[in-house]
């Protein structure tokens, strides 16, 4: 999986960057929020989500990690595709999404556009215990611990075939009750789950 893509800004629009890095010009999707961060720079390093579907192989960019965290998660919800995350992340700061999630708020999320009641219950639901309040800021709970382990489970754990959704609710089973886990440990773990 892509990491990160670091280099030249092309072609910028209020959807879509394309970075040029290495002689070739990479379409990243974007959400208004990492718009209004890259306006005005000639340079960049935007964090990828690599979504591999039949007919497409689309790359989402993200000025921060924060941000991806947040579409990860966002994606693991039932009913909730890329490109209904990034609209999601581009109506609401991450900080005020935590923050209608935090404190049940419906209405907030259901005013998204393509968001129905059902959706932004689930939302709410699905990813109420994986926001925490740290220091007085909202952050995405255990993310620095072991985001990137995580991350690499997710990954080899696609390379076999599973599916994402049931990736991400076995890896945060899993990652609840044992933090510190090895990917390998992760994986042997998740493979019972799965």
């Amino acid at each position: 999986m892509i990491d990160y893509i670091k280099g030249k800004i092309a072609e910028l629009t209020p959807t879509s960057a394309t970075i040029e890095t290495g002689g070739i010009g990479y379409l990243v999707h974007i959400s208004l929020t990492t718009y209004s961060a890259l306006e005005n720079k000639e340079s960049a390093q935007i964090y990828v989500y690599e979504a591999i579907r039949e007919d497409a192989h689309l790359l989402f960019g993200f000025f921060t990690k924060e941000e991806r965290e947040m579409f990860l998660l966002l994606i693991s919800v039932s009913g909730i595709g890329a490109n209904t995350a990034r609209m999601i992340l581009s109506s609401l700061s991450i900080s005020e999404l935590q923050q209608h999630i935090a404190q049940d708020n419906v209405t907030a999320i259901k005013s998204i556009k393509g968001i129905g009641l059902k959706t932004a219950q689930r939302v709410i639901i699905d990813l109420k215990d994986k926001i925490g309040r740290v220091n007085g800021e909202a952050k995405i709970a255990g993310t620095e611990s072991y985001s990137s382990v995580k991350q690499e489970a997710a990954q080899a754990l696609m390379m076999l075939g599973f599916q994402q959704a049931a990736i991400s609710k076995a890896l945060e089973k899993i990652f609840a009750g044992s933090p510190s886990l090895t990917i390998e440990q992760a994986i042997k773990q998740a493979l019972k789950l799965l």
